[in-house]
């Protein structure tokens, strides 16, 4: 009963902004029954039909030409419909103020008008000479229009528009193009491929022969629909060009199959580093098949850690699975993974989501790589996404452990960041005997 009262919350939430939207852009910009009214409500209600089209045909696994056909328009219409929302909101400001200056404009312009012309020895006007009626009284004869200077107003316009017309199309327009501009930015940055971000973590027990070791840390490249081998390519490229000790692919690769998708992850076969490259799975694994990825990355050369350790020649390096393999009996297990290795080295967890941290700290770890935040992608989702993990991005301490997250290298549903730029991070550890 919970679960659908929420439900029911959350379209009732959802429905409510809509309209919102729906007023304010189409509505309140044109007349009532015009073809204007009538396609602008059509191409409105397109939007959020494609976005779970979208959604729904990728978690069902949709024929995958079904899924790039709905997955750009959809998603892209998510972000836009997000950042059209919060600039409308800004702009109910700006809507009170124009409503003011337009108001106030016509007021001022005839006291202009009549302070010029009283400048140039204009006459005050004069009533005309009154006549007398049948009865012998006497009325002013009534003032023609246009007589004087100033013709009078109808309340609420200005030049051509109404004056509400005129401040809903400005604000409108305006709303429109900043949330364009903020989607066409965010879709840039993703697209583009990531940056590369650098952060030394110091680590009591690692020797003074690994100081300078560096990880290069990949998460999140969620290669599906919408990103495909050219961005692995450059993933793939932005990495090799960091020359790193190892690599660590700590999960949120894919979102779909392995039939789909093989071309799509062909590029991750390039991947080089001196101790090799190494991968845990993440949620969206286990939406997609986890087993049938970790087989198939380990035929393009990646070694997968399945609540698994190795022991490098400075440090043991662990891997967990992702939390959401429970559901199927593949969760984590820190025991196996952890249990039995000598303490006395140090040690680095491969985990894709930040929240089993305190796991982490019970079992000795001293440093837990992570992504599966994405930084919150989009602003301001990156309040809800930091009310949901111990660490939204960066590096933080936990007891003896130290926690890093990147933000992931690519975006899942709209390939737009804003606030949250992606990148593949290069951990350097660093030894205190150096």
């Amino acid at each position: 009963m919970r679960i659908v009262l929420t439900l029911l919350g959350v379209a009732i939430v959802f429905g409510g902004l809509l309209w919102y939207v729906w007023r304010r852009v189409v509505r309140d910009t044109t007349a009532k029954g015009s073809r204007g009214r009538r396609l602008g409500t059509a191409a409105y209600a397109a939007g959020p039909l494609l976005m779970f089209a979208a959604l729904v045909a990728e978690r069902t696994g949709a024929p995958f030409l079904l899924q790039q056909t709905l997955a750009w328009p959809g998603f892209l219409w998510l972000a836009f419909a997000l950042y059209l929302l919060l600039a409308l909101l800004v702009g109910e400001l700006v809507r009170l103020f124009l409503r003011g200056w337009v108001t106030a404009r016509p007021a001022l312009e005839d006291e202009a008008r009549s302070a010029k012309e009283g400048g140039k020895g204009a006459q005050p006007h004069r009533e005309a000479a009154a006549q007398p009626d049948q009865e012998g009284h006497t009325e002013p004869r009534p003032r023609q229009e246009g007589h004087t200077g100033a013709l009078p107003r109808q309340e609420g316009a200005t030049g051509a528009l109404p004056r509400r017309l005129f401040v809903a199309r400005t604000v409108a327009a305006g709303a429109a193009t900043v949330a364009a501009a903020t989607v066409g930015y965010g879709a840039y940055g993703v697209l583009r491929g990531p940056r590369v971000k650098r952060v030394t973590v110091p680590l009591a027990k690692l020797p003074r022969a690994a100081h300078g070791f560096r990880i290069a840390v990949v998460s999140d490249i969620h290669l599906g629909p919408v990103l495909g081998e050219g961005f692995a390519r450059r993933v793939v490229d932005t990495v090799n060009s960091t020359q790193p000790d190892l690599i660590a692919i700590v999960g949120d690769l894919v979102d779909g199959d392995v039939e789909d998708l093989a071309g799509a992850a062909r590029p991750l076969a390039d991947l080089r580093a001196r101790h090799g490259a190494y991968f845990v799975t993440g949620n969206h694994e286990y939406f997609s098949g986890a087993e049938q990825w970790v087989e198939h990355v380990r035929s393009l050369g990646l070694r997968p850690l399945e609540n698994a350790r190795t022991e490098l020649p400075y440090f043991d390096l662990a891997g967990v699975n992702d939390v959401q393999g429970e559901e199927d009996g593949q969760g984590p297990d820190f025991a196996k993974a952890l249990g039995d290795r000598d303490r006395r080295r140090a040690s680095v967890l491969l985990a894709h989501q930040p929240v089993v941290v305190h796991d982490a700290v019970e079992h000795g770890v001293d440093l837990q790589l992570s992504g599966h935040t994405h930084g919150g992608q989009m602003w301001p989702n990156n309040f809800l996404a930091d009310l949901a993990n111990p660490t939204l991005a960066g590096l933080e301490r936990y007891g003896d452990t130290q926690l890093y997250v990147t933000r992931g290298a690519g975006a899942w549903g709209p390939p737009v960041r804003v606030g949250a730029p992606s990148d593949v991070t290069v951990v350097e550890l660093a030894s205190p005997r150096a």
